[in-house]
């Protein structure tokens, strides 16, 4: 780990110690939530979590009559989930692409991404994962879409499959049953 790293990671532990000090007057939760005004920050706030998978045989404790199953396993940073009429569950999965950072903000941003596993080679994929027997466990697992721009936000409507990736929006023909899309879709809209 390099020291811009280091001291990253004591200077966020610092200021979020801080600011767990400052508890709200007014807690925002319920049906008519008092949203406390916003305040300015000197220093941006980065909260990047670190995933961690289930270890072997550990399961989420569940309600009474309840159970948890991992459907599926092996995914390169996965960031949205979407689930089709079908049942078929599709995973963006994604990093942030490095760049040579131009300030130290930069470096620590890029510091705190990479222990969280979330910038370097992306798969840039949406992945299917189809439960065929609907036993809670994936049997199937195709890549429904790939070449794509750090996929994020994925919408089926009306037999048009949207995909939001970083530099636009793309649609493309879907028909029910699918495993894969083919072709470069028709961009809608270019960030």
């Amino acid at each position: 780990m390099d020291l811009v790293a280091q001291l990253t990671a004591v200077v966020g532990g610092t200021i979020a110690a801080l600011r767990r000090l400052t508890v709200p007057r007014v807690q925002a939760v319920g049906a008519t939530p008092e949203i406390p005004a916003a305040r300015r920050q000197g220093i941006m706030t980065l909260k990047m979590p670190s995933a961690v998978g289930w270890r072997v045989g550990q399961r989420p404790e569940t309600a009474p009559g309840l159970a948890v199953n991992a459907l599926a396993s092996g995914l390169d940073h996965p960031r949205w989930i979407e689930v089709l009429p079908n049942g078929d569950v599709l995973v963006a999965e994604a990093k942030e692409q490095p760049s040579r950072p131009k300030t130290l903000l930069d470096r620590a941003t890029q510091a705190t991404m990479r222990r969280a596993h979330a910038i370097g080679d992306s798969a840039n994929r949406i992945t299917l994962w189809r439960d065929a027997d609907r036993d809670g466990v994936a049997e199937i697992r195709e890549v429904f879409l790939d070449g794509q721009n750090q996929p994020f936000g994925m919408a089926l409507v009306d037999g048009t499959f949207y995909v939001g990736n970083t530099d636009g929006i793309s649609a493309f023909a879907y028909q029910d049953g699918a495993t894969r899309l083919t072709g470069p879709g028709r961009k809608l809209v270019d960030f």
